[in-house]
């Protein structure tokens, strides 16, 4: 069984799906990428500026669900530059601390609306 998870404290999608869907005892964030949730633009000039609108938003939904960032167990991280990786993962790292989640990093060509970084994630709503 699945359910759609929603919440107008992160943006809305800006296509065909949704913020997260949770699927049993995991939840999958769909990709981030730094709107502000009130007007739809960009937020933060630099990677790392984007990356705490990013985590903003990851925060907001798994607030909704009713987890934390704790209970996140994978996340897959797209940049536009791999330059930015340093700066993202300090950002990262702030919100992530003790038992890491899994995670991927990739350069991308391009991502929606110009934005320099994209992270997606998935969660467990059933901690160990």
């Amino acid at each position: 069984m699945k359910k759609i998870i929603a919440t107008k404290n992160a943006p809305q999608a800006i296509g065909p799906y949704s913020q997260a869907v949770q699927a049993g005892d995991m939840l999958f964030i769909s990709g981030q990428i730094p709107l502000d949730p009130a007007t739809s633009e960009i937020v933060g000039r630099t990677a790392a500026e984007q990356s705490e609108q990013v985590f903003k938003n990851i925060g907001a939904i798994l607030k909704a669900a009713g987890l934390d960032y704790q209970d996140v167990v994978k996340t897959t991280v797209l940049l536009k530059s791999i330059q930015d990786f340093a700066s993202v993962n300090e950002v990262y790292a702030r919100y992530f601390t003790g038992e890491y989640p899994a995670r991927a990093a990739y350069e991308v060509g391009n991502l929606p609306k110009n934005a320099l970084v994209e992270i997606e994630a998935i969660a467990t709503l059933s901690r160990l």
